[in-house]
């Protein structure tokens, strides 16, 4: 398979292994694991970080396999989710440090490209995310508002 935005060819990478059950020697305590996802999201983890630190520190390698349910879908059950998702929140940021890295140094022509390339897939997620509801329907993305959005 190709990159998005340039014609060569990626490494492909590992893959997990196939499982129906967690391994015995994970924590499988269902109430506790949805606990720590909702106490570090209330600490202002993302997501993807919950992941990682329930992976690295709790012992916990799959959450989908032990609860049953993703961690996205947990933070929803809480109503603690947050309104634009995390990987148009990330390359929203990204966007705005090429903008202000662009505001110092107007001659910088690969960061210009950087830029545009970064919002292009910024418009294609949120064309994907009002598709599926998980935005409004009136959803635009302006980089005059991308900094107020962010700070909510």
């Amino acid at each position: 398979m190709a990159r998005m935005h340039a014609r060569r060819r990626g490494k492909s990478s590992s893959v997990r292994p196939a499982r129906n059950e967690a391994p015995a020697w994970s924590n499988t305590d269902k109430a506790a694991i949805e606990k720590l996802i909702v106490d570090l999201r209330k600490e202002g983890t993302s997501s993807s970080m919950i992941g990682l630190i329930l992976r690295d520190r709790y012992g916990v390698p799959d959450v989908k396999m032990v609860t049953g349910k993703r961690i996205g879908d947990i933070l929803k059950e809480n109503k603690i989710s947050s309104e634009i998702p995390e990987d148009l929140r990330d390359l929203m940021i990204k966007a705005l440090g090429l903008r202000k890295h662009l505001g110092d140094n107007k001659k910088d022509l690969h960061n210009k490209r950087q830029l545009h390339l970064v919002e292009a897939k910024i418009r294609r997620l949120v064309k994907y995310y009002t598709g599926t509801k998980k935005l409004p329907a009136g959803f635009t993305y302006k980089p005059e508002n991308a900094e107020i959005l962010l700070s909510r």
